[in-house]
Formats: structure tokens, sequence, C-alpha cells
């Protein structure tokens, strides 16, 4: 299948890993790319030496083009800002911020930059900026979310910029993927269909969390402060939820969370940890590797998209 997006990035299947905390590193970025697809390594909050480190372990595994996703937040966004363009990485997706400050450095190592958003202003900024492509992601993702719906934002981004736009939130599967392309979009991206991953490091307990979740599974905490996460219920989220309802302060919020993620998806702790995971979650039944998932969307989508 090819579209501008294949085209764009030199790869064989118009699907992206999402840049996920503690999730994306090596092991899954480079089986995703093997794959055909865009893997992505997300350098989250960590240090400049940790990307480095992983962008060079993941080319022992494969030859085709990985990806690194940079949280504009992060105290170390300066340092691997120019780890990317030192290792020379071809794709770098964006996040938690404007990515103006680095566009021309990375423009100018021959860098493809694909910013996230979540709205049509966010679009047309970073088109203007320079922007090769852009993510169009809905509210129905897990992790950090706006409030448009993927079936409302990629249409109306799709209208209002010319570079190519990657559709994500609530894709899981190949019909995700030809609804998408049906709204505009030019690829997916897929997070948590690919946490359960079998090269996927999360822990088992994550994986078999989302493995039994239900349509009505996931929460968002954080939306009277402004930074609402999609995650699945559990004991933190009930806890988080009653604090906020009671207007606790963002503070005495964020106590709750600190290191959350991390143990859920290294330590296993699904009851008090962070499991995020988009409300797709109830559809994911089975772990595979990476190359069956790209797979089996691409045969679906295919199918769909020829009518048969």
């Amino acid at each position: 299948m090819k579209t501008k997006i294949t085209e764009l990035l030199q790869i064989d299947a118009p699907i992206i890993q999402g840049g996920m905390a503690w999730v994306a590193e090596h092991h899954l970025a480079a089986a995703v790319s093997a794959a055909g697809g865009l893997g992505i390594i997300g350098a989250a909050n960590a240090p400049a030496d940790w990307v480095r480190g992983e962008i060079r372990m993941a080319r022992e595994i494969t030859s085709n083009p990985i990806g690194v996703n940079v949280m504009l937040l992060s105290p170390y966004a300066d340092e691997v800002a120019q780890v990317l363009v030192d290792e020379k990485v071809p794709v770098i997706t964006t996040g938690a911020g404007n990515p103006g400050k680095y566009m021309e450095m990375w423009k100018s190592a021959g860098s493809k930059v694909i910013p996230v958003v979540a709205s049509v202003a966010l679009a047309r900024m970073m088109e203007r900026g320079g922007a090769d492509a852009v993510i169009a992601e809905g509210t129905e993702s897990g992790g950090h979310i706006g409030s448009a719906t993927t079936m409302t934002l990629v249409p109306q981004v799709r209208d209002a910029v010319q570079v190519p736009v990657i559709a994500a939130g609530g894709i899981g599967d190949g019909r995700g993927m030809a609804a998408a392309f049906m709204l505009g979009a030019d690829a997916v991206q897929l997070g948590t269909r690919f946490v359960v991953a079998k090269e996927s490091i999360c822990h088992g307990n994550y994986k078999e969390r989302i493995l039994k979740a239900k349509d009505i599974d996931s929460a968002v905490t954080g939306r009277s402060h402004g930074h609402p996460i999609r995650q699945l219920r559990n004991q933190m989220t009930k806890e988080y939820l009653k604090k906020e309802q009671e207007g606790v302060p963002f503070e005495e919020l964020e106590l709750l969370t600190v290191g959350a993620l991390r143990n859920a998806v290294i330590d296993g702790d699904v009851k008090n940890g962070t499991v995020m995971a988009g409300q797709i979650a109830g559809l994911i039944k089975k772990e595979q590797t990476c190359q069956e998932i790209i797979e089996e969307i691409m045969r679906e989508a295919t199918a769909l998209l020829q009518g048969v």
C-alpha cells in the first residue's frame, strides 16, 4: 500500500508506532520497523545518553528507518534534540509543545519532523513552521489527550493542511485503519495494540490488563487542572478521581502518580500504577508479534478499502 507517508518516510506499511514512555524502547521500535512500519523510540523524560543508546541498539536489530518521539517539556529536550542530529535520525515526532525552536536544526540535518496535534489551529501552525506531516490524535488515545474525537479531528485537519496526515486514537485493527483512510488520513499511528506485542517489554500484568479490558474500562484523570490522561481504571484512578472531585490541589494529586507509569510498565503494579491505554483496549484480545500485527491490519484494511 503506497501513500504519501510511505513515500515520505520510505516505509512499506503506512503504520506508525506511538512513542509511548517506558514502552517504546529499542526492542519494540526495531520490531515494528523490521516489519515494514515505522518504529518510534519514546524519549519521554529520559536523558540524552539513554536516547543515543536506544537509537544505536535499535539499529543493530534492523537497518530500516526508526524514528524518535521528543517530549518537548522534558528537561533534557535540548540535549536530546542535538542527539537526533548527531545520530541522523530520519523521522522525529514531537508532543507536549511546539518544536519550532528545533525545526531548522532538524530539517537541516535531513530529518522529517512530524508533530502530534489535537486541533486544527495547531495543525496549521505546525505546517507553517515547516512540519513534513502531522499526527492528528483524537481523545480516544491512551495517555495525554485532547478533547476532539478522531472521527471529527482527522477530516478537519485534512481539509486545513496540505502536508500528509496521520490519524491516531481509537485505531487498533484494519477496520480502524480503513475508516481513518476514508476520513483523509495517509497513515495511522497505533499505541495500545503495540503495547501487547510480543516484543514489547511491558510487564505481563500490564498486557493482561489490556487483553481483558472491556469497552468501558478506561478513565480520564486530570481534566480539572488541564492535563487529562486516559488510562485503565484501577485503585489509583478511583482515588485520584475522588480527590479531584473534592477539589484537592494539583500538587497533592500529582503525588499519586509520581513514578506510577514505570511501576505499571516495568514492575507490573496495575492496581496503583498508571496503566495508560486507549479506548481501543476492549478490541485487543491476543498477544502477537509486530510482524503479525502489521500483516493482519494491512490485510483487513486492504480488503475493506478494495470492497472485498
